[in-house]
């Protein structure tokens, strides 16, 4: 992994009309001058299907999503590559599923250093800004497109905080969040115990000392000195949210109030397991309230670097809890849907799916009250059932978990509650839901004819109420 401040944003997005943007001043050079990533006609048979990738030619390292917005009709999303420099490459469309690839202008040949951790965020007048590290120029920046495709932007102006006295903050120049709570503007700049500052005009700002509120409690986990980078601040439900990463702990986030001009957390909870690789969160909030993030997914032996999660729909309802759900646009992929009822499965039995097989899949079983050690899927499995990838909530006793592959995520049942799973299958890349409250995602090495799915049960049997299952259509092919 390159060691890099963050790229994280938050991006806040609405339907917002005003004149189209672009003004004559600080254009870039022409489009023609920049590398635009595209897809090959004949891309190797291990890409994955419905994931957003990097296709290159430049190299996606390290691949961080960033700034993100909604603006005129489309998602506009940027990520880190390395091409030149550090530079963000930017996809747009219209669902969030289906992307194009824009012409690669945020470059240090237009901004003057390397492009690192930003978000993006509308302003006062419902226009469109970002901003972000930029590497190598020890300093963050506030930029803004200059036309409605996101492919011009205006001369980087630098965010420099300062004391009561004028004179410049010792603030750490990192991993920048900016939002706009009431007719105020607030940015962080990320790191061991974060800064903050704030701004009337997104160019004066007042220095306000450390993000985090005094009265932090100790009960949390994670120390309040633990590294938040890549830092998304927005509101969610009845809480503001802390979506970020820890560079040792992976993607996380907090729960909590901003009050005094802080923030004053009370819950905290990890996204990553076994290990950091769901990594470098961001989201966007979309026309219809809905809030979706995206993580880049590293660390895993698949074979095109630079991939994004499923983008994944975040709530939080009256009980408090995170509900976490795949996009529902991504059911648009959907195609030859099955459905089975009434599955017995018996103990230490696998239950082989006969006429269901596959690279490209989702699957969707919900098991009735299961009083089980465990149960759930092996799916990507030989002709023998053997060496895929084994999904399994577990309840033995010992712990209660969501297991997918070598990765384990905490996750309990209420009592007596079916147990519900979304699995989507991409080639060797294998990414879980749990009845809205866990997911994680793993993959294995690449095996073409490894196609095989099964049930199973361990310590007793149990009854699938439903399984559906549907073939899903590449994002990159011809329509």
């Amino acid at each position: 992994m390159m060691t890099s401040p963050r790229i994280a944003v938050l991006a806040v997005a609405s339907l917002v009309a005003f004149a189209p943007l672009g003004t004559a001043q600080d254009q870039p050079a022409p489009a023609s001058e920049f590398e635009t990533p595209a897809m090959p006609a004949n891309p190797p048979a291990d890409w994955l299907t419905y994931h957003l990738i990097h296709p290159g030619p430049g190299p996606a390292m390290p691949g961080d999503p960033n700034p993100t917005f909604f603006w005129r009709g489309r998602y506009h999303l940027h990520y880190i590559y390395k091409n030149q420099g550090f530079v963000f490459a930017h996809v747009s469309s219209t669902d969030m599923v289906h992307w194009k690839w824009h012409p690669t202008t945020l470059t240090p040949k237009t901004t003057g250093h390397g492009m690192f951790s930003g978000t993006g965020f509308l302003t006062k007048e419902g226009k469109p800004a970002m901003i972000y590290h930029g590497q190598g120029s020890g300093k963050n920046w506030v930029a803004y497109p200059q036309d409605d495709n996101f492919e011009k932007w205006s001369k980087p102006e630098a965010v420099v905080a300062l004391e009561e006295d004028g004179t410049p903050a010792k603030a750490r120049q990192w991993d920048p969040d900016c939002w706009l709570n009431g007719d105020t503007y607030y940015a962080l700049t990320g790191g061991k115990n974060p800064s903050l500052m704030k701004s009337a005009d997104l160019k004066t700002w007042k220095a306000l000392g450390s993000l985090l509120h005094d009265a932090y409690p100790e009960n949390l986990g994670v120390p309040k000195g633990e590294d938040i980078s890549c830092a998304n601040f927005f509101k969610i439900g009845n809480k503001w949210m802390l979506l970020c990463i820890s560079h040792t702990l992976g993607c996380r986030y907090y729960l909590g109030d901003f009050k005094d001009e802080k923030f004053l957390p009370d819950f905290h909870a990890l996204m990553s397991w076994n290990g950091n690789n769901f990594f470098a969160p961001e989201s966007v909030l979309t026309p219809d309230g809905r809030r979706v993030m995206w993580a880049w997914v590293f660390k895993l032996p698949f074979a095109p670097t630079g991939v994004q999660s499923l983008p994944r729909e975040l709530s939080l309802p009256d009980d408090g809890v995170l509900r976490i759900k795949p996009l529902r646009e991504l059911e648009s992929l959907r195609h030859d849907g099955k459905q089975e009822t009434a599955i017995a499965v018996k103990a230490d039995a696998p239950h082989p799916l006969k006429d269901i097989a596959g690279h490209a899949l989702e699957l969707e079983v919900t098991v009735k009250a299961p009083k089980v050690g465990e149960c759930g899927f092996d799916v990507l499995c030989d002709k023998e059932g053997k060496n895929g990838v084994q999904i399994a909530v577990v309840d033995d006793g010992k712990t209660k978990s969501l297991r997918v592959g070598k990765v384990v995520a905490p996750f309990a049942l209420k009592e007596g509650e079916d147990l519900t799973l979304r699995v989507f299958i991409d080639k060797n890349f294998v990414e879980v839901f749990a009845n809205d409250r866990q997911a994680a995602v793993t993959a294995i090495p690449f095996v073409a004819e490894n196609t095989g799915i099964n049930l199973f049960s361990k310590g007793g049997d149990i009854e699938v109420k439903t399984l559906k299952t549907w073939k899903m259509k590449s994002t990159y092919a011809e329509k």
